[in-house]
């Protein structure tokens, strides 16, 4: 089941923002004069003379995710566009919820105890704006990357496996994490991977091939593992995240490790790699991930996660992605260490994305700060913020967070 498109649940987000600056942009102002307008009555009266009643223009009432958008302080927009990763075995930071505003949290290394998890998210949600609660992520993508084991989740084949096994093997096992993400309030999964691995590279290629995350080398097959594990996912009520866009599947070494080595010199608009991508996005997935390599093919010398011709050009132009796009790690991933911490925020709403990942906690606070004086900038810095808070909040509606 196709799940309506987050950005046709804020239509009115951006529009609230950017009316000055696009007179036509009323939903209601185009009705009557794309009918005629007033000249309709010359016709009319020619024809005898009184007029046909017109009937007014009908707006759908504002859902929960554009009134909640409408009551939120410039804080709290730009602390939604923060995700925030919170180690094992450590305690949720108050101020990252209560000053920072964070969007959600995301769990590192490794969860073996539900009971843990469940009272771990449960002080987040009432650390919480009550009408406003954390998205909770966790990679969960079978093998080696699995942050839930023990009695958290149960143990699932790496996707170099079901790869090998076959599409059922795949909606199996995801629609196994999905049962395990919901049952512990656990909305998003930060998966499946959709890179296609280089055969010439296989387990060469550290970040996907070296660790068995690829359903295959042939874009085509991936693909049909992608949109088994995005749908199953969702028939559990778990959002799917594809990553990492374009690809990791041609580099060499791991962007959470190195910045040498991470750049993929083939990938370009017309690749056929991102016909997996494509397939997810079609199959509903609600989130995109970006790499933190370099695509000279699109943007030379810019990570894609910082790149207007990826995001805006390629993900949402091209492939029609109208989601959540989220950053790989830049609390300290290698790849990204070398720019300044507000610009790894500022840089992505810049390219069209939305909201950036963390795994370093210290640094809520300087990115939200970051995101919020680039938005009193000026007018399109502020209808940036809004226009990807508002996909924040309509994945939170579409997740059932948000009061009706």
């Amino acid at each position: 089941m196709r799940r309506r498109p987050l950005l046709a649940l804020a239509p009115a987000l951006a529009l609230a923002a950017c009316t000055a600056e696009e007179p036509g942009a009323d939903p209601t102002g185009d009705g009557p004069s794309d009918s005629g307008g007033s000249s309709d009555t010359g016709g009319a009266s020619d024809a005898g003379g009184a007029t046909e009643p017109t009937e007014a223009p009908t707006t759908e009432p504002p859902t929960a995710a554009e009134q909640l958008l409408e009551s939120l302080s410039p804080r709290e927009l730009a602390g939604q566009l923060v995700l925030v990763g919170i180690p094992a075995g450590t305690e949720v930071p108050q101020e990252v919820l209560t000053e920072h505003h964070a969007g959600g949290l995301f769990l590192l290394q490794v969860w073996e105890s539900a009971e843990t998890v469940e009272a771990t998210l449960a002080i987040a949600q009432e650390l919480a704006r009550p009408d406003l609660p954390a998205l909770i992520a966790v990679d969960q993508e079978g093998g080696q990357v699995r942050m839930l084991r023990g009695d958290a989740a149960r143990r699932t084949p790496s996707a170099e496996e079901l790869g090998a096994q076959g599409v059922e093997a795949t909606t199996e096992a995801y629609t196994s994490i999905g049962e395990d993400l919901s049952a512990l309030g656990i909305h998003v999964a930060l998966a499946p991977v959709a890179d296609v691995v280089d055969p010439a590279l296989g387990g060469a290629n550290e970040p996907v091939g070296g660790l068995d995350r690829g359903f295959g080398t042939e874009p085509e097959a991936v693909g049909e593992h992608v949109v088994a594990a995005t749908t199953a996912l969702e028939e559990q009520g778990v959002a799917a995240t594809l990553k990492h866009f374009p690809g990791l599947g041609r580099v060499e070494q791991n962007t959470d490790f190195s910045a040498e080595g991470i750049e993929d010199e083939i990938t370009g608009p017309e690749d056929p790699f991102l016909e997996s991508f494509r397939a997810g996005i079609e199959a509903g997935a609600q989130l995109v991930m970006m790499s933190s390599a370099i695509y000279p093919q699109l943007e030379p010398e810019v990570p894609s996660m910082f790149s207007s011709a990826a995001i805006e050009d390629l993900l949402r132009g091209s492939l029609g992605f109208e989601g959540l796009v989220v950053t790989d790690d830049i609390g300290a991933a290698k790849a990204v260490a070398d720019v300044p911490v507000p610009e790894r925020a500022t840089r992505l709403l810049e390219a069209g994305g939305d909201v950036v990942l963390t795994a370093d906690a210290s640094l809520t606070g300087q990115l939200v700060d970051a995101i919020e004086d680039w938005a009193a900038r000026g007018q399109e810095q502020q209808r940036r913020v809004r226009e990807s808070a508002g996909r924040m909040l309509a994945l939170k509606q579409q997740l059932g967070l948000l009061a009706e």
